[in-house]
């Protein structure tokens, strides 16, 4: 089977990662095709995946933009469609990865008379989507899409309510390499004495740097924890967010956190920083649809604090292989903070509880066998 991949981003995000973990198995019979050039073309050739750049300038659309704004971007989609279309008639199946692919992927579909897959990783609820594009999601799904893949049962929920077919969707979670998590401890104690982190207990922070990721909650958790709680916050703004980053700075600032709070920006070395820490807090305001650095840190045998909601309660079951706060509360985040400074032995048998059922639950292999069987079961008979 030949698969033409779509992605609207030239940016690594969760959903980038995964796709390089579904197209490795089809390297040799595949192509990522790329709406924007960035390091995520990068990581797919330095992983032996055939990548191309699609599109000569990024699509002026975001997430909360007006039906106006949508058309607008038109004298941008015409082309790119054209283009996908000749491409797609040289594979099996177009694979779209994001919102955006979804739309182009959707034109493309009907032009080229090949089917189309659906990753759905995001929740189309209205504190992420505007009503505009929830529609254009849900009904370009609907319309085109023989198969929709949610990356959790948070994520089919919201595209149900949505307006869109159940019919068409199976839940599948991403997948990782366990083996990219066992990091050797001389390791760990170079970063962590290069970093000035030593005798401190330190909560890691891993995602972009925007309002609804909720640095700002952890930073003010920080302010009611013993001084020797320290934070890193690994990631840094995307999509014009720099207006919050000014502001968290600011609160640190206010806070008196200067020498307890440590804006790492964007690297590469997650695994490395990861097992650094103590402790890893996941603290979304909003719902989020799959939450990837969650099992990140169960691998990395860290102990994991996420806000309950979305797909992270799916993921964590209080007191078994993590702990769950109330989104959007620093206090209740705090006290479990001390909880696992204070309470050594029992938060390490979570983390290691979390790390052996995250390796069986979410390891890469059985993940992408899962993808594999959807998709043979739902096309293999029409390119045979």
């Amino acid at each position: 089977m030949k698969i033409l991949f779509l992605d609207q981003s030239g940016k690594p995000g969760g959903a980038e990662l995964c796709l390089i973990d579904i197209a490795k198995p089809y390297r040799d019979r595949c192509l990522v095709g790329l709406f924007a050039d960035g390091s995520f073309r990068d990581l797919l050739l330095s992983a032996h995946i055939p990548v191309e750049v699609l599109a000569t300038s990024q699509i002026q659309v975001r997430k909360e933009s007006s039906l106006g704004q949508g058309l607008a971007s038109l004298s941008q989609l015409i082309p790119l469609v054209g283009k996908v279309v000749r491409k797609a008639r040289k594979y099996d199946l177009i694979y779209a990865n994001t919102q955006k692919a979804l739309v182009v992927g959707a034109l493309a579909s009907f032009f080229s008379r090949r089917p189309l897959v659906y990753h759905l990783h995001d929740i189309l609820s209205p504190e992420h989507f505007s009503k505009t594009n929830r529609r254009i999601a849900v009904t370009s799904a609907n319309r085109f899409a023989s198969l929709v893949i949610a990356n959790s049962q948070a994520s089919l929920n919201a595209f149900v309510a949505a307006g869109g077919r159940q019919d068409l969707a199976a839940i599948v979670y991403n997948g990782f390499d366990p083996k990219v998590y066992q990091i050797p401890e001389s390791d760990v104690s170079q970063i962590r004495q290069h970093l000035g982190l030593h005798k401190q207990f330190v909560i890691g922070h891993f995602s972009r740097l925007a309002p609804w990721k909720g640095q700002h909650i952890l930073i003010e958790a920080i302010a009611q924890c013993p001084e020797n709680v320290t934070a890193i916050l690994v990631g840094d703004a995307l999509f014009g967010e720099q207006d919050y980053v000014q502001q968290l700075h600011q609160q640190v600032t206010a806070l008196g956190l200067e020498k307890r709070v440590k804006f790492l920006g964007f690297r590469s070395d997650i695994p490395l920083l990861m097992t650094a820490c103590d402790l890893i807090a996941h603290t979304s305001t909003s719902p989020e649809p799959f939450g990837r650095v969650i099992v990140e840190a169960m691998l990395c045998g860290k102990p994991v604090v996420a806000a309950k909601a979305g797909g992270a309660i799916e993921l964590v079951e209080q007191g078994v292989n993590g702990f769950l706060v109330t989104p959007g509360n620093p206090q209740e985040l705090a006290q479990t903070i001390i909880t696992c400074l204070q309470e050594t032995e029992k938060t390490m048998v979570i983390a290691r509880h979390a790390r052996a059922t995250a390796s069986q639950r979410f390891d890469v292999a059985t993940i992408n066998q899962q993808i594999s069987q959807l998709l043979e079961k739902k096309f293999i008979s029409k390119t045979d």
